[in-house]
């Protein structure tokens, strides 16, 4: 009987790890995903300001860019500075988190091409991204 309660409690908890082969899966729950994310999270409302209002833009590659800096005096410049220098290595570690979870580094490629898919369709109307020649567009 307590091999049968077990074996249902194991069952019943969530998993957090696909196996090798598997489709990316962006909202896996690892522990280290969900860390960046909480990370990335805490930043999100300080980078929307920038995003706005033409500043910062979304990188082709899915990094955080210096779109337009020259309406900045030197502490605003300074600040969304730090704020790219911030979020971009968090972007990275969270797809390696994503890519480590789905069988380590053979799964990054699609874990990234997956993940900048995603944050290209989260960026909001109006908002800069850099397309494939590294021509800056505003989301329609």
């Amino acid at each position: 009987m307590r091999r049968l309660l077990l074996l249902l409690v194991f069952l019943s908890l969530p998993v957090f790890a696909a196996a090798p082969g598997d489709e990316i899966n962006l909202d896996i729950g690892t522990p280290p995903v969900i860390i960046v994310k909480h990370s990335l999270a805490q930043r999100t409302s300080r980078l929307v300001r920038f995003y706005e209002v033409g500043i910062i833009g979304l990188g082709n590659d899915g990094m955080i860019k210096m779109r337009d800096g020259s309406r900045l005096n030197l502490a605003q410049r300074q600040i969304a500075e730090k704020l790219i220098d911030q979020e971009n290595p968090d972007r990275n570690s969270l797809i390696y988190a994503i890519a480590e979870a789905h069988g380590g580094q053979s799964a990054e490629p699609a874990t990234r091409q997956a993940q900048v898919k995603r944050w290209k369709a989260q960026f909001h109307s109006g908002w800069w991204i850099e397309d494939g020649q590294g021509i800056w567009i505003q989301k329609p």
